[in-house]
């Protein structure tokens, strides 16, 4: 028996290479899908290539379920952000920590941070999590789709109506209150790349969301705490941001 569903699903990784998560923005509920090229056969239905699509991406997608196993039949990305989740020995870099610095002032386990190029303008927004070990891994529960990051990129888009017109989706998010608090005064339009970086020695997990993905500050980012490992780079965002 067949059954079609359609919604607003950001991508995220799967359990194993072979999958990916589809969490629906609205509902926050959980599918994993097979990650396939395309395919059009009878027994198994038609099947949309997946391939391509990446962590972050959010997309506009139909499910089709095969005997109670879900496949995307077609799908359009709305928006291609990225996501990349880091765990590191690296240094936390300085925005970050003085978030936390300020968190801490206030006894409060999160906060918010525009961050700022040279040129004065704000290339990102810097989140910090308290962690809570022995309770809760934070890291974990942002990459498996437990605690979304929805929210987070809609207050950087400057607030709902701003994210829905920039990405022309009509669908709205679990967190109906999201405003455009945390996010720059003129608020710029997806696509982004979002880091969530647990640095081990720190007490928090923070999630960097830098507003060009294909600027400086995100290669930055990127050969700091992606490629620190493999390539031997070390400290290059900590000892700059």
């Amino acid at each position: 028996m067949e059954q079609t569903t359609t919604g607003s699903y950001r991508v995220l990784p799967g359990r194993d290479d072979d999958e990916w998560l589809l969490l629906d923005v609205e509902r926050g509920d959980p599918t994993y899908v097979p990650r396939t090229p395309g395919s059009d056969d009878r027994a198994t239905g038609d099947r949309a290539d997946t391939t391509a699509l990446a962590p972050g991406n959010r997309v506009d997608a139909t499910l089709e379920w095969v005997d109670g196993d879900p496949h995307v039949a077609s799908y359009e990305v709305v928006d291609a952000t990225r996501f990349r989740f880091a765990r590191t020995t690296e240094p936390m870099f300085e925005a970050a920590t003085r978030c936390w610095t300020d968190a801490v002032e206030r006894d409060s386990g999160m906060n918010s941070r525009v961050t700022y190029g040279t040129d004065g303008e704000p290339n990102g927004v810097v989140y910090t999590f308290a962690k809570q070990p022995g309770q809760r891994d934070l890291f974990a529960e942002f990459r498996d789709g437990v605690k979304p990051l929805e929210p987070l990129l809609v207050r950087a888009a400057g607030g709902r109506e701003a994210y829905d017109a920039a990405t022309g989706s009509a669908k709205a998010a679990s967190d109906d209150s999201t405003s455009a608090e945390g996010a720059p005064d003129d608020a710029p339009t997806p696509p982004f790349e979002t880091f969530v970086v647990d640095a081990v020695d720190e007490p928090f997990v923070a999630v960097y969301i830098v507003l060009d993905p294909d600027g400086f500050l995100a290669e930055t980012v990127r050969d700091t705490y992606l490629d620190a490992e493999t390539e031997g780079a070390s400290g290059g965002l900590a000892d700059r941001l």
